[in-house]
């Protein structure tokens, strides 16, 4: 996430500047609308962003977790915010003032860098999911999913996520997600328990997906 591309000193000024805020399971972070008046880091939890539907259900788009940041895109186009955020269990957050944050980072160039390269590399990552998903199939695309979330783990890692929300994020039923799970299961490239998925290998994941 963008955050973490700043220098470690921009970081820590951030953070001594920072209000930290706690929220309990299903309560709402954010909202779509807003304007962005500054932007959030994960210290502790969960953090589910996506939009509430029409019909009140939520759909996610992002599970995020401890050390991720979300909300500086809007801070820098100075439009209101387009997505929403729940917390994912409890949680605990710093709200970074867009004010601080713009003030700071004229005096840190090499972050200024760092930013563009960090930007650049999300909407590189962006598009390559977006392109997956429309030629993919279900399991191919469950697979690159399982890869994001598996962050950069090279080889076993437990993901704690429901097979609702995964369904969720890829936008298709639970039963379609189940089925998908299963696969992937039998191919000896995961592992389902209790709100827990096993990646045994991020590589080999990875290649299936590309197939």
């Amino acid at each position: 996430m963008l955050f973490s591309s700043l220098d470690p000193a921009l970081q820590a000024h951030l953070l001594r500047g920072s209000a930290e805020r706690r929220y309990e399971d299903d309560q709402i972070i954010q909202q779509r609308g807003e304007m962005a008046d500054g932007f959030w880091l994960i210290e502790a939890g969960e953090v589910m962003v996506g939009q509430f539907l029409r019909e009140g259900d939520f759909r996610a788009v992002a599970l995020l977790g401890k050390g991720d940041s979300y909300g500086e895109l809007a801070v820098f186009s100075n439009r209101p915010r387009i997505v929403d955020a729940v917390s994912r269990g409890q949680s605990t957050l710093r709200h970074i003032s867009a004010n601080r944050f713009l003030d700071a980072l004229g005096n840190y160039p090499a972050s200024m860098r760092a930013l563009l390269g960090a930007l650049s590399h999300q909407l590189q990552d962006t598009l390559s999911l977006l392109a997956g998903m429309r030629r993919g199939t279900n399991p191919a695309r469950m697979a690159e999913l399982l890869v994001n979330l598996a962050g950069e783990v090279r080889r076993e890692a437990r993901v704690e996520i429901t097979q609702q929300e995964l369904a969720e994020l890829l936008g298709i039923t639970r039963v379609t997600a189940n089925a998908a799970l299963k696969i992937l299961q039998q191919a000896r490239l995961i592992e389902r328990g209790y709100g827990t998925i096993i990646v045994r290998d991020r590589d080999r994941l990875m290649q299936f997906a590309l197939d």
